[in-house]
């Protein structure tokens, strides 16, 4: 018996089962996407969506000093969903990828003599804080700094090799890469940011943050076809700045929440009803609060110690936060999951494999900011390597690969 099978034919099967060995190869071990690389390449592998989104808090920060480029490449190495940036401004108004509105944790700053003379105490949060500030620098002045790992039991080796970069920069990264990746910026500490930081025209630091998006084509509402080209989710501590935002941009926005003993970063809340300005953690997780902010975002990100208290570093009954903000159609994103033992509860037996299949399976969130991006992804893997119906296809594909290798053009 002949069977005839075109040229291409044969070519569209073939890569159909190389694809299928791929992904059997992907299921027991991580895989290490090559670089970003600029290139025109419009069958991009889209942004998956059928299990709980990969978040790189800072970028893989886990391995190599936050909020550098290569530590949003190694992020997108690893299979990350969205590449998660701080946005802060610098003297001269270039926006800034960087956490901290001082530069002394994470920079070689004090290396640095021509700028002995700029240390400064400001009042950031209510609190008067003493150090290096990046609104007291140019980006020109900025870029002769170099990061450094911010936990002293990480990985030293990259300390001075990069430098801090800027929200196109980001930006570039995440479009220049082989797949869809996401974005997640922050607008960070505004009212700071609007007190130090003037541009042209009165505009506002959420207004740049906007304009900048805009530049690089972002918009479209949750899932629709525009943002699933270039997804990003927009996050911010401050309510006022996300409602402020809600007329310039459909993107998806996530209200962030702190501490319970921290309040919000808001100092003027003049878009907000009266009866619904909020200041404590319990406010602005009431479910009147939480029915108000839904007109505004898509979703809450608190930290993860929030939703279920912890004490002697044992989880305890979880708070009803998710199911209440999934009542009220919110997505939930927590923070911070990190490998390491000192942040692991006693719960997971110190495997952050277990953390994450708590989490996701049990308590049922929709996102998760990791330091270690790699680890979350390679667990998804393991666990939850396809979308619905996938599997059956690719079965299908593995039993036509068993059948044409029999072939001599498979031989």
């Amino acid at each position: 018996m002949y069977i005839l099978i075109s040229n291409h034919t044969c070519t569209i099967i073939f890569t159909m089962c190389l694809r299928v060995k791929d992904r059997r190869q992907t299921s027991i071990a991580r895989p290490l996407y090559p670089l970003p690389g600029r290139r025109n390449d419009r069958n991009k592998q889209p942004l998956q969506t059928f299990r709980a989104y990969n978040i790189a808090h800072r970028g893989s920060n886990g391995e190599i000093p936050e909020e550098t480029a290569a530590a949003y490449m190694r992020a997108i190495e690893e299979g990350t969903d969205f590449i998660e940036t701080d946005i802060l401004a610098s003297k001269d108004g270039a926006l800034i990828c960087f956490h901290d509105v001082t530069l002394d944790d994470t920079t070689d700053i004090t290396n640095h003599k021509e700028f002995a003379n700029r240390k400064r105490t400001y009042e950031v949060q209510g609190v008067n804080t003493t150090g290096f500030f990046l609104v007291d620098f140019t980006l020109d002045e900025l870029k002769l700094l170099r990061v450094k790992q911010r936990y002293p039991f990480r990985d030293q080796q990259y300390n001075g090799e990069f430098s801090i970069i800027t929200f196109d920069e980001f930006i570039s990264i995440a479009l220049d890469a082989h797949r869809v990746v996401g974005i997640y910026p922050e607008i960070k500490n505004p009212v700071f940011i609007n007190q130090q930081v003037k541009w042209p025209g009165g505009k506002r630091f959420e207004d740049k943050f906007v304009e900048t998006l805009k530049k690089y084509g972002y918009r479209g509402s949750y899932m629709s076809k525009q943002w699933l080209k270039q997804p990003a989710f927009i996050q911010s501590f401050a309510p006022t700045s996300l409602i402020y935002i809600s007329n310039q941009t459909d993107l998806p926005k996530i209200f962030l929440i702190d501490d319970v003993d921290m309040p919000t970063q808001d100092t003027n809340q003049v878009f907000v009803p009266p009866h619904l300005v909020s200041t404590s953690y319990w406010e602005i997780t009431s479910d009147s609060y939480l029915d108000f902010i839904k007109e505004y975002v898509v979703g809450i990100g608190p930290w993860k110690d929030n939703i279920i208290p912890v004490s002697s570093n044992y989880l305890q009954i979880p708070s009803d936060l998710v199911a209440r903000a999934h009542a009220h159609n919110l997505q939930v994103h927590p923070y911070t999951f990190r490998n390491e033992n000192k942040f692991l509860h006693f719960n997971f037996s110190e495997d952050p494999y277990n953390e994450y299949d708590y989490w996701i399976n049990k308590i049922g969130v929709d996102g998760l900011f990791t330091d270690f991006t790699g680890s979350l992804h390679h667990y998804q893997e393991w666990t939850n390597p396809f979308a619905s119906g996938e599997k059956e296809a690719t079965r299908l594909l593995h039993k036509i690969e068993l059948m044409l290798s029999k072939f001599k053009y498979f031989n």
